[in-house]
This record gives structure tokens, C-alpha cells and sequence, in this order.
């Protein structure tokens, strides 16, 4: 980086990539300073793009703290708060701009931002940035860039999709990978606890009780859920909140405030918050809702571990997860350990799978027991009949289930003439017949 040249870098989250970057930055800007006030000497000389607000604020924090002895400006700029502020700062000069893109486009429509002096671009945590569907906007922020400058990307995993984009962004660049491609930090430990669907948040909550967590970082799979999640833990008597994507940024900056202090001891997140959240010596991360993409799970549990101290994953697994849960382990190259839950675990063939092993059979019934209490029923009953003969009969080709009751016959049409369909009736407009 201090040559100038481009680099594509991926380490283990939480292992201090920012400064991987921000302090090259500094020393190569540090010829530069300027204690001048004028604002044309503090052009904007260093961009850094990241997917989310809590990321953009976690990286200007790092620069401001790493060069806080050098008279070099930052700023960073978001969406969800007020533009006027951030037009205010940038007009009176910065030579690092840390930016999503979104807003930073917002700031170029107006006018209020210039980069014809960007000597170094940073795509940090670029492979969120892609499947935000950040792309047409890097692009665009990319076309308005000097054509010499030197192109920083990081992220803690890279896709194979990702690779092959980065050929048209960077220059013959220098490639470092600190740990395997994707892996997950050996200072966290993993757990999981395979559960029936409908008691995952009562597991949740007697998790927390009966071990005593103070801090716990839960991940939700919507906004919807983690807004009601964190409601029903509040009825438990655990004092829980939500952050994600529909909250204000200052509603986001206070939860995240109240969770550091320990005010809050749950805090219930989208994976708007997998990345860019920096909580020094978060003990657990909890994923409630296991994620789709075995990538987002590194990254969540990024959030624990973290600086060299070690943390605890742990997951909710139901039968509908069985799938997600094998991808992660495949990409994370180890088998998560399996611990029921007494009174919480799923029926038995669901429990089998999870954990690996083949369900039960009786050889003298020949029958799937697990099977039985998947259905609902006592292993050795009778299976139930069809409550309703047109949903839950068979389907028999030619023919029609029989009605529980004759239906009236139609009255007879005189012979020679066409039966012409009530469309009125359809209409609410049939006249009702008199006496």
C-alpha cells in the first residue's frame, strides 16, 4: 500500500483490517497536512466506501483516532440523517470522505462534494456492497474518480463471483489473504441447539435466564421478527431491543449506545448489523434465524472473538434448517457441536437429522416413529381421517369425492331453450323472488 500499489486483502473479521488500511493511508497523506483553514487546502484526497451506516461511522472513528496528532480532516456520510450537517463539513474541507454509497450520490446530484483530487479509493467489505445491490452506484461513483489513483479492497470473505469482478476494477493488483478464504475465527467457539420451530424463542429466553448472559447479540431474518422477538423478550423481563434498516439512524445510534453501556441486554439485529458493529468483548452471538447465506454466518459471528478474545456462536436450529445449517459447515470447514435442550427439542426423526444420526425404526412395526409424532399423533394410533373430503381425500383420476350430504336438483329447463347464465347473480344484482 505505502508504494501505491492496488491490493485486494481478505482476512478474518474482527482481526483489524481498518487499520490494515487507515494507517498506509495516513502516512502516505501525512506530506500533505495541511493546518491551513481554508477550506481549498483540505480537498478530498482519500474515498472509503462501505455498505452500512454502522460500518461508515466504525472506520471515520478509526481514522479520526489513528491521526487524531496530524492536522488531516475526515467526515463520513450516511443516509437516514439530515443532509445540511454533512454539507457543512465537506464544505469546509476533509481529505478523508467515508461514505455509503447512496448518500455520497445524493451529495454529488447536489454539488456539495468533489473528486477531482481522489489519489486512493477503499471498497470496504465490498462483497456486502455487491449483494446489497450496491454495484450501479459504485460504478457511477467510480466513473466520476481520476483514472490514476490506487484501489484498496477489502472484505473478510471473497466469493468467486467477486474475484472475477475485481479484474475490472483493479490494476494488476497485490493479493493478501491472512487466513483461509471464508473461515471463521478460531478464538469462537460454535453450539447448536436443534429445537421445534415454535419454542425457538423460549429457548431463547431460557437460554439467557439460566446461563446469565449480560450481553448477547441475537440475529433475526426480518425486521418484522426481530421488532416482535425483542417485544417478547421484553415480556420475559429481559431487557432486549431491535436494531435494522426501518429504525432512524438515531434510533439505531441509541440502541447500540444502550447495549454497549449494558443498559440493554439483548440486542435483536437484521444483518444490517453483521458488519460495522465493533462491541469490545461481545462474550455471545446468537442466531435465532439461521442464515440463507452460509457467508452471512461468518460474518455474524464476526461480532464475537473479535481482537484476540474468544467468544461463543450459538444457533437455533429447527428442522426447516437442516439445509442452511449444512452449507455453513461445509464452508467453514469443521461440524458444529450438537447439544439438545431438554423438553425444547424437536420430534425424534426431525432430532436425528439434525444431529446426524439415522431415526429410529421398530423392526416389528416397520414404521418411522418419529414419523408419527411429526404428524401429530401418539406413536401407534390411528392416523386421524380427513377432516374435509375435497382437501384431504386422495386424488383419483375420473373422479369426485362424494358430498356428505345429496345436493338439491336443479330445476328442469324447458326443452328448447338455452339456459343463460346468471351473471347478475355474480354481480349482487339478482332480484329476490316474491312471496
Amino acid at each position: 500500500m505505502l508504494s501505491g500499489r492496488d491490493l485486494m486483502a481478505g482476512a478474518q473479521t474482527g482481526t483489524g483490517k481498518t487499520a490494515a488500511f487507515a494507517l498506509p493511508i495516513l502516512q502516505r497523506l501525512a506530506p500533505l497536512a495541511s493546518a491551513s483553514a481554508s477550506p481549498a487546502r483540505h480537498p478530498v484526497r482519500v474515498l472509503v466506501l462501505t455498505p452500512t451506516r454502522e460500518l461508515a461511522v466504525q472506520v471515520f472513528e478509526s481514522f479520526k483516532d489513528y491521526g487524531k496528532h496530524m492536522p488531516l480532516r475526515s467526515t463520513v456520510v450516511y443516509g437516514g440523517v439530515d443532509m445540511n450537517a454533512q454539507i457543512d463539513q465537506l464544505r469546509k474541507g476533509v481529505e478523508i470522505l467515508v461514505a455509503t454509497p447512496g448518500r455520497l450520490l445524493d451529495h454529488v446530484q447536489n454539488k456539495t462534494v468533489m473528486f477531482n483530487q481522489v489519489s486512493v479509493l477503499v471498497l470496504d467489505e465490498a462483497d456486502r456492497m455487491l449483494d446489497m445491490g450496491f454495484l450501479p452506484d459504485i460504478k457511477r461513483i467510480i466513473a466520476l474518480l481520476p483514472k490514476e489513483r490506487q484501489n484498496l479492497l477489502f472484505s473478510a470473505t471473497f466469493p468467486d463471483e467477486i474475484r472475477a469482478l475485481t479484474k475490472t476494477l483493479l490494476r494488476n493488483p497485490a493479493e493478501v489473504q491472512v487466513a483461509a478464504r471464508n473461515a471463521a475465527a478460531d478464538s469462537v467457539t460454535h453450539v447448536m441447539h436443534p429445537v421445534a420451530r415454535e419454542k425457538k424463542r423460549e429457548l431463547l429466553s431460557y437460554l439467557i435466564q439460566t446461563r446469565g448472559l449480560k450481553q448477547v447479540l441475537v440475529f433475526s431474518g426480518t425486521r418484522i421478527g426481530a421488532n416482535r422477538l425483542a417485544h417478547q423478550l421484553r415480556r420475559d423481563h429481559i431487557h432486549a431491543d431491535a436494531i435494522h434498516g426501518d429504525k432512524s439512524q438515531a434510533e439505531r445510534e441509541a440502541a447500540l449506545a444502550d447495549f454497549k453501556s449494558g443498559k440493554t441486554n439483548v440486542l435483536v439485529a437484521t444483518d444490517v448489523a453483521s458488519r460495522g458493529l465493533d462491541i469490545e468483548g461481545l462474550p455471545q452471538v446468537i442466531n435465532f434465524d439461521v442464515p440463507h447465506s452460509p457467508e452471512d454466518y461468518v460474518h455474524r459471528i464476526g461480532r464475537t472473538g473479535r481482537a484476540g478474545l474468544t467468544g461463543e456462536a450459538i444457533s437455533l436450529v429447527s428442522p426447516q434448517d437442516h439445509d442452511a445449517i449444512a452449507a455453513i459447515e461445509r464452508l467453514i470447514k469443521k461440524r458444529i457441536e450438537r447439544v439438545l435442550v431438554p423438553s425444547f427439542e424437536a420430534s425424534g426423526a426431525s432430532v436425528a437429522v439434525l444431529m446426524g444420526d439415522e431415526p429410529r425404526r421398530d423392526a416389528s412395526r416397520g414404521r418411522d416413529r418419529g414419523r408419527d409424532r411429526d404428524r401429530g399423533r401418539h406413536p401407534g394410533s390411528a392416523p386421524k381421517k380427513p377432516s374435509d373430503p375435497i382437501f384431504s381425500a386422495p386424488y383419483e383420476p375420473g373422479s369426485a369425492p362424494k358430498p356428505e350430504a345429496a345436493a338439491k336438483p336443479e330445476p328442469q329447463q324447458p326443452s328448447g331453450k338455452r339456459r343463460q347464465p346468471q351473471v347478475a347473480a355474480l354481480l349482487g344484482g339478482l332480484k329476490r323472488a316474491s312471496g
